[in-house]
């Protein structure tokens, strides 16, 4: 399998720290230094903004999805390579997830664990083999990483759900993930 293009899912703030701004810059610039296309949610806010915008700077191609409804808000970046406005949000999710090879989730809020947890469910119902790598920036998603070993612990789920995540600390350690999910 070879990953040529990554869905991202991250805030649409820039959340408290200066390291997910940054973190969000250097993996934009690293999909497009290795020829992965961005499919992210077209807002041109927090580190959606600055993942695509670093994508586009290094020369990357760029897809955005954003519902109408969100447009405004998110001030959506239609200077992207493809600009696709959906209805709905979970078409919005769905349309990224389906043009994607790989997912990778940067810091975010709700929205972020929304299509997160999506995308994991439908892995586990067998849907797609996608593999989603988490970006844990500065351990942001720590206690996540807790919350789903605690659904495997209890029973829940088994232990393959909690192993279908890739964790890693860094932008490059997510490059990297993506490469070996390519063998």
């Amino acid at each position: 399998m070879s990953i040529k293009s990554v869905c991202v899912y991250c805030g649409s703030r820039a959340g408290v720290l200066p390291a997910y701004a940054e973190a969000a810059r250097a993996f934009g610039t690293a999909l497009a230094d290795n020829g992965m296309r961005l499919v992210y949610g077209a807002g041109d806010v927090g580190l959606m903004g600055e993942v695509a915008r670093a994508a586009q700077k290094a020369g990357g191609e760029t897809f955005g999805v954003i519902p109408g409804h969100l447009e405004r808000r998110e001030v959506g970046k239609s200077d992207l390579t493809t600009y696709v406005v959906t209805e709905t949000m979970h078409e919005r999710k769905k349309v990224m997830l389906w043009n994607a090879d790989a997912v990778v989730v940067l810091p975010g809020g709700a929205g972020s664990l929304d299509e997160l947890f999506e995308a994991l469910t439908w892995r586990q119902l067998g849907l797609h083999s996608k593999p989603i790598v988490i970006l844990n920036t500065e351990g942001y998603w720590d206690k996540l990483r807790d919350l789903l070993e605690q659904v495997v612990s209890q029973g829940f789920a088994g232990r393959e759900t909690a192993d279908y995540l890739i964790w890693a600390d860094t932008p490059v350690a997510a490059i990297a993930a993506l490469r070996d999910a390519r063998s």
